[in-house]
């Protein structure tokens, strides 16, 4: 693997994913395990790659003028946090099973990587076969660090107690924000 196309997968990965970090540590805060959280991020990420893939090889079953829609996926997942959150304010914490979680998790993932999408496509579609085989291994590297920083941030006694006080508002408010910021960008 060349050097330059590592250091420039890394840097593409961490600039189109930084947002995760805080999706990730909300997940967290609400008691997903570790096992849930990376299961989740993976399969969504894993269908970002598929997508951008299918698309670098000239495949259009997804037009850019889709992309934007993507962000139905964590609005109405946020707003269904909202409701539950609202409907279970005073109970004890989140039981929620944990396929569903992973669900959950990886649609998140995948709705907020419309932007990846858009910025995969042209770099897969020009790296070559190396090129390609470079970014897939070091991205799918990078999600385990993206999901041990999100667990760092939630385990930080300062920003645990304010996730575990405030994420239950925190998260549906962070999803439907990204909903709209996607819808509207």
């Amino acid at each position: 693997m060349n050097p330059g196309t590592i250091g420039q997968a890394i840097v593409l990965f961490a600039v189109t994913n930084i947002d995760d970090i805080l999706i990730l540590a909300l997940f967290f805060a609400r008691g997903a395990g570790t096992r849930t959280v990376a299961a989740g991020q993976y399969l969504g990420f894993t269908a970002i790659l598929a997508v951008s893939g299918a698309a670098a090889f000239g495949a259009t079953f997804l037009p850019e003028q889709v992309l934007p829609w993507l962000g139905l996926l964590p609005l109405a997942l946020g707003i269904k946090a909202a409701i539950q959150a609202w409907r279970h304010r005073h109970d004890t914490p989140d039981e929620t099973a944990t396929g569903e979680r992973t669900l959950e998790i990886a649609a998140v993932t995948f709705a907020n990587g419309g932007d990846n999408i858009g910025v995969y496509v042209p770099v897969f579609a020009t790296a070559g076969a190396a090129g390609r085989t470079a970014y897939l291994i070091v991205f799918l590297i990078l999600v385990a660090v993206w999901v041990a920083a999100g667990r760092y941030l939630a385990t930080r006694p300062v920003i645990a107690r304010a996730l575990s006080r405030w994420g239950h508002v925190l998260l549906p408010v962070v999803l439907i924000g990204l909903g709209l910021l996607i819808l509207f960008s």
